[in-house]
């Protein structure tokens, strides 16, 4: 490791962004979403706060892989591959579009392990975020650090695809080139792994460009909230573990947990019928 991570738990940045109506707009027609065109006054759907506060660092402070260097507000852990991992975000009260919202962050742990791979690193950051002196949501987001790849991952042994589970939900998604591109730029996001196959697969040994986990997790969300207008999201937790990748087919489900009325269970499964992405939703109890 390149710093002293300890040092850096604890260590807090604050922003602010002013919330307009058209990128909420653009992820809409970029997912074909069932809400209704977005303008000022409007409250932000569940999770699409991932449009704002979006970092601006310096062409010249970019690293190889497209993200900002490390060293900064993050560690520099002296481990190349990044990958989002998950979060778990409550909300009090929606951010409303045409207003000004602030964010307050805190590195609150640093994991390291060994993992498959090799050397793994967790860091976890915790976000606040206000509106109009209120608190509107709180958000735990995980991001793991990876050792460099040395060649493709070894691949368990085929298997026939089992049956997809049983779900009250399901929809079928193909993110192709075009999808992921877009995603990438309205959301700035210069990960090389998501639109530079060339990159993607010489240098991170990746079969083909990989589905953004925050993409994913919103799909689902989305699914969960057309089919289910009258709930209010209360909590979402989403995990990713396996990648999903571009021009092959991805299948949302959700299913409601019978033992708990207020819970879904929200999973992504790819063409072989591996769940990669798997969430929670619990919806407010006065729904």
């Amino acid at each position: 490791m390149t710093q002293d991570l300890g040092d850096y738990i604890g260590r807090t940045e604050e922003a602010k962004d002013y919330l307009a109506p058209a990128p909420a707009n653009a992820l809409r027609g970029l997912i074909g979403s069932h809400w209704p065109a977005f303008q000022d006054g409007d409250p932000l759907p569940p999770q699409w706060h991932w449009l704002y506060f979006l970092p601006a660092a310096p062409q010249s402070e970019m690293g190889p892989d497209g993200h900002p260097k490390l060293g900064g507000f993050l560690p520099d852990t002296g481990l190349p591959r990044r990958m989002f991992a998950g979060a778990r975000v409550t909300y009090e009260t929606p951010l409303v579009l045409g207003q000004t919202a602030h964010r307050q962050s805190q590195i609150i742990s640093i994991d390291e392990k060994d993992g498959k791979t090799g050397k793994l690193v967790f860091i976890t950051v915790a976000h606040e975020y206000e509106q109009s002196g209120k608190l509107a949501l709180t958000e735990e987001q995980t991001i793991v650090y990876r050792e460099a790849a040395t060649g493709p991952a070894e691949e368990a042994p085929t298997k026939r695809a089992k049956p997809l589970p049983k779900q009250d939900t399901k929809a079928q998604v193909m993110p192709d080139n075009v999808m992921l591109f877009r995603y990438s730029a309205l959301t700035y996001n210069a990960h090389r792994i998501h639109y530079d196959r060339d990159y993607a697969v010489n240098e991170e040994f990746y079969p083909d460009l990989v589905v953004h986990g925050p993409l994913t997790a919103i799909l689902l969300l989305d699914l969960f909230h057309k089919e289910n207008p009258e709930q209010t999201v209360e909590f979402y937790e989403f995990r990713g573990s396996a990648p999903f990748f571009v021009n092959r087919s991805m299948t949302l489900g959700v299913t409601h947990d019978s033992e708990h009325a207020l819970n879904w269970q929200l999973t992504a499964f790819d063409d072989k019928g591996v769940a990669g992405h798997k969430a929670t939703v619990r919806a407010a109890s006065g729904s």
